[in-house]
């Protein structure tokens, strides 16, 4: 089975659970700035109701190019964490997918992600009183 993750979108998150490419389940949750927050507990939620184990997934996929820096972040550092505690690949479904070694010469995918912009962290905004 294969996890797909998508945040690239501030207001919400998208996880697939496919089999042989076919859709299993899908949840689409709005979740205005707390894709962090929310991820995990919606994957788990996910699959356990859905009567399916960690172990089971074989794949994860992630959009990794567009949307806001930190939406984006999110759902490549959580496809990252979890493809690697799973010891299962990671794509990126943008490109810039990276096989490493840990210091045991274990291999793993490590995906980049890809962003449109600079992010806006660092710009003072102006505040009018």
């Amino acid at each position: 089975m294969t996890l797909y993750i998508n945040t690239t979108k501030n207001n919400q998150a998208i996880v697939v659970i496919k089999n042989s490419n076919k859709q299993v389940v899908a949840k689409k949750l709005f979740t205005l700035y707390q894709q962090a927050e929310k991820l995990l507990p919606m994957i788990d939620k996910l699959l356990i109701n859905n009567k399916i184990k960690l172990k089971d997934l074989k794949k994860i996929e992630v959009e990794n190019k567009g949307g806001s820096f930190a939406s984006l972040r999110v759902g490549v550092t959580i496809a990252n964490s979890l493809g690697y505690v799973l010891g299962i690949p990671v794509i990126g479904l943008g490109g810039k997918t990276k096989i490493i070694k840990n210091k045991n010469n274990r291999e793993f995918s490590i995906v980049e992600p890809i962003y449109d912009s600079q992010p806006k962290i660092t710009v003072k905004k102006n505040i009018v009183d």
